[in-house]
């Protein structure tokens, strides 16, 4: 007989609503939330690109320009693909390799990047930052 998995999922935070404020706010807030989501056990750290400046934190600095050039291919080939099979506009892209993955992502005008450990579950960060 087979018995059906319960799973509780808890949100300790208000997903972000960004109708009602400014661009400036809505980058405060974003700042905000990574680096609330950056305190996760797991998470090795973010890159959050803007039209004028760029954030990053990483736990390790030493391999900051390899992290953004993962970052920048992501991105960039996610948004050739998409135009090139007539997908449409790509929300979010997930890269995973043997130890890691990347969860990548536009927000507003933010090129976003958070890399984090394989184990950890993607899904709540995504929801939290989108």
């Amino acid at each position: 007989m087979l018995k059906k998995k319960k799973t509780l999922q808890v949100e300790d935070e208000e997903p972000m609503d960004v109708n009602n404020e400014t661009k400036e706010d809505a980058g405060v807030r974003l700042r905000e939330t990574l680096e609330n989501i950056n305190t996760r056990a797991g998470i090795v750290g973010y890159i959050l690109r803007g039209p004028t400046s760029a954030s990053v934190d990483l736990k390790d600095t030493s391999k900051i320009i390899d992290y953004a050039v993962l970052s920048s291919s992501t991105l960039e080939t996610s948004e050739s693909l998409s135009s090139l099979f007539k997908l449409g506009k790509t929300c979010s892209v997930v890269l995973e390799s043997k130890d890691m993955k990347v969860l990548c992502m536009t927000v507003n005008d933010h090129r976003l990047s958070v890399f984090m450990e394989k184990t950890v579950n993607h899904d709540p960060i995504y929801k939290k930052l989108a």
